[in-house]
């Protein structure tokens, strides 16, 4: 059994829903379908998700929004027209988003998880009802009658162990099941949404709960790239990878899967591969558990701007037991995470996504610091862009960071900060956001100038 994912841009008109019929079809091994929202049908097109995130918004403000409702239903109208289906699915999903705006809005979160998850939930029943229309055993299965479980913390819903135990049951089921990604349903049936690109989570939570053979994650593109193509031309393609490596990559800005995506997939050791709506014949990436390293240790490149570093000194700091508790309960009494601490005696910098550090946070933060940890010196540095080099061969390879600081130094790019993880699965290269693309493009020219068009 397969468990097949389609994104945004491959469900985004009616032109693409064909085409995912076509590949449902050509493999019988294809049971259970997961889509997401309608997505992008051009470059300056608007998701459905982003619609109905305009929907919501508006409808809390004003009570009222005609404009932005008519928006989202012209959308799901010219699919479904376009499929040749009847009024009877236009009006159910008209009544269904006139109901969820009747939703208590008291809870402004739950009320726009309700908003939001319509987007994937409508999208199931009519690319069910399309999948019928072409002689297909396909049926709208919801996440609640499936018995997906998870949190109830709208907007971050995390799955429920006891999920996996009802899940399993989908695969005893003769039909092909079409199911909305992007939430499921708390144990007191409250509707709650995974983090934005959850839908990849749910196809990875019905993959390990049915125990699929194989995770097929379609997009739009023919595989995963060693670099990002907006930034480095024509960029090798990527045929084999571990979950580990992707999940490096991901955090780093890969846009091909969410980053907690494929944990669910990781734990049960299943395949994933991500292939290409538009080109379904092409071999795609497959992601494993374990792979062999070829010639070259290095499997990707990716860069991740938005970063800022808390710079702490005070001599003599590795001899002061509990400073580094001490640093890190001041960042966490002020509810952030952090990313790196690269540290040397005298000093140590936490680096944190900037968009979490306002003006008055940086002042707390700065005055506790100096007060209760009595250091040297204490300030905030911002605009870092994070530069990761990737490979599970980097760990028994000699001359990885020699050969990245020397192309930096040719690139005119200084390095701020290195940092490397006892597994070596990546090397993480602090540096201003200014430079972030030219570091890119001089590393791949450094581990892949002389590449094949494919890296194994």
């Amino acid at each position: 059994m397969k468990v097949t994912k389609f994104g945004g841009t491959s469900v985004a008109s009616a032109e693409q829903i064909r085409k995912v019929a076509t590949i449902v079809a050509d493999d019988v091994e294809r049971k259970i379908v997961v889509v997401s929202a309608p997505g992008k049908r051009h470059s300056s097109d608007t998701k459905v998700t982003d619609l109905l995130i305009r929907l919501g918004e508006t409808y809390l403000e004003k009570g009222y929004a005609n404009e932005e409702l008519e928006a989202v239903l012209r959308r799901y109208e010219e699919i479904a027209k376009g499929l040749e289906l009847g009024q009877e699915i236009i009006d159910q999903i008209a009544n269904d988003l006139h109901t969820r705006l009747t939703f208590n809005q008291s809870n402004p979160g739950a009320f726009m998880d309700q908003l939001k998850a319509s987007g994937e939930d409508n999208n199931a029943k009519l690319i069910a009802a399309y999948l019928q229309t072409k002689g297909m055993n396909a049926v709208y299965v919801s996440p609640k009658e499936a018995g997906l479980l998870v949190s109830d913390e709208p907007g971050n819903a995390q799955v429920l162990p006891e999920a996996y135990d009802h899940l399993k049951k989908l695969r005893e089921r003769d039909e092909m099941i079409v199911f909305p990604g992007f939430f499921g349903f708390s144990p007191d049936g409250a509707l709650v949404t995974f983090p934005r690109g959850g839908s990849d989570i749910t196809g990875a939570i019905l993959a390990a709960g049915v125990k699929a053979e194989l995770y097929e994650n379609f997009t739009d593109v023919d595989s995963v790239f060693a670099a990002n193509p907006n930034v480095v031309e024509s960029p090798a393609q990527i045929r084999r990878m571990t979950y580990r490596e992707m999940r490096e990559l991901s955090y780093a800005g890969f846009s091909v899967f969410h980053d907690e995506a494929l944990i669910p997939a990781f734990r049960q050791k299943i395949p994933v591969c991500v292939k290409n709506t538009n080109n379904p014949s092409s071999l795609g990436t497959m992601i494993l558990a374990e792979r062999e390293y070829f010639l070259n240790p290095v499997i990707g490149i990716a860069a991740d701007k938005g970063f800022a570093t808390i710079y702490v000194r005070k001599y003599l700091m590795n001899r002061e037991i509990g400073f580094g508790r001490r640093l890190l309960q001041i960042i966490e009494d002020e509810g952030l995470s952090y990313e790196h601490i690269p540290s040397g005696i005298d000093d140590a910098s936490v680096i944190l996504r900037q968009e979490q550090l306002t003006d008055e946070i940086e002042h707390r933060i700065l005055a506790r610091i100096k007060e209760e940890l009595c250091v040297d010196d204490v300030f905030v540095e911002k605009d870092f862009a994070m530069v990761m080099i990737v490979g599970e061969g980097m760990h028994n390879t000699v001359g990885i960071s020699a050969r990245a600081t020397a192309a930096l130094a040719r690139a005119h790019v200084n390095i701020e900060m290195i940092n490397q993880g006892s597994s070596e699965v990546s090397l993480v290269l602090g540096i201003h956001e200014k430079d972030a693309d030219a570091a890119v493009r001089e590393l791949y020219e450094e581990f892949f100038g002389g590449a094949e068009e494919t890296v194994q």
